[in-house]
């Protein structure tokens, strides 16, 4: 009879004893925190002609991840791609062309195949509003006088300018010495994109060649474009790259992916450049 009483009594407190201690080791199981958003300066490089379209960029990456800021260092792509050469601080490498990236690669602070093309961009005659040189037409940047100023060779558009100046010149709708009459009209060879729209929106050149993006913004309403058909054209390629010695990779992959999203490409398309997605 005893032995029967104590087996209830253990069979009784069996399920409490287990109640009280599943209770402890529940409350040992560590609770899961939330990894904290990357913040800090992050500084992006980037080609001129990504004034505007990177400045709205960043005022939205700033929003997205508060307590970063985003510092852009604008200038020509071959001076951008110099300075990282230099040991120039920079978190990201945006270029107007794959050459000047490259060259960013060869100084070993960025990864070879890391860079992405993240829009494309094509030429356009620019000339003043009042029109003082009488351009209506291509050919008409030939004519002895007329004042055009270009970008440097050494900075991307500049180096397509070139291009478009060789392709007309073999094609039979301009004089075979069209190239050297344009050139001969040179006053100017500008640092970057942006200087040659300033001199012909100032009315210090009759003529320039800058990117279609450039007249969207607020320098553009004082000129006009003539555009350069296809054959003469240059897509121009932008990539964009993290650098490795970032002390910030995390937030600069993260502007990255802004640049390659679909909100980022509707910022670029809305300033006239071509999206890649």
């Amino acid at each position: 009879m005893k032995t029967k009483l104590l087996t209830a009594l253990f069979l009784f407190a069996l399920p409490v004893l287990l109640l009280g201690v599943s209770v402890p080791l529940a409350a040992c199981v560590p609770t899961p925190t939330a990894t904290p958003a990357p913040t800090g300066d992050l500084t992006v490089f980037a080609a001129a002609s990504l004034t505007e379209a990177f400045t709205e960029l960043g005022k939205q990456f700033e929003a997205a991840h508060p307590g970063s800021t985003v510092i852009f260092n604008f200038a020509g792509s071959n001076s951008l791609a110099q300075q990282i050469g230099q040991a120039g601080p920079a978190d990201v490498f945006a270029s107007a062309n794959g050459a000047q990236l490259l060259v960013a690669i060869g100084t070993g602070r960025i990864v070879s195949g890391t860079q992405q093309t993240f829009v494309r961009n094509r030429l356009v005659v620019i000339y003043p509003n009042d029109n003082p040189g009488g351009v209506s037409a291509l050919p008409d940047l030939a004519q002895p006088g007329l004042k055009v100023v270009l970008a440097a060779a050494e900075v991307p558009v500049g180096q397509y300018s070139l291009d478009f100046l060789d392709k007309a010149a073999a094609d039979a709708a301009f004089d075979p010495g069209f190239k050297e009459a344009v050139l001969a009209n040179v006053v100017s060879y500008e640092d970057n994109v942006r200087a040659v729209l300033t001199k012909v929106a100032l009315g210090e050149a009759d003529a320039g060649i800058v990117y279609s993006s450039d007249v969207t913004g607020d320098g553009a309403a004082a000129v006009t474009k003539l555009d350069i058909p296809d054959s003469l054209n240059t897509l121009a390629n932008y990539p964009i790259a993290a650098l490795n010695d970032s002390p910030h990779p995390a937030l600069a992959q993260a502007f990255v992916e802004l640049v390659l999203s679909p909100e980022g490409q509707a910022v670029l398309a809305r300033y006239g450049f071509i999206p890649v997605k």
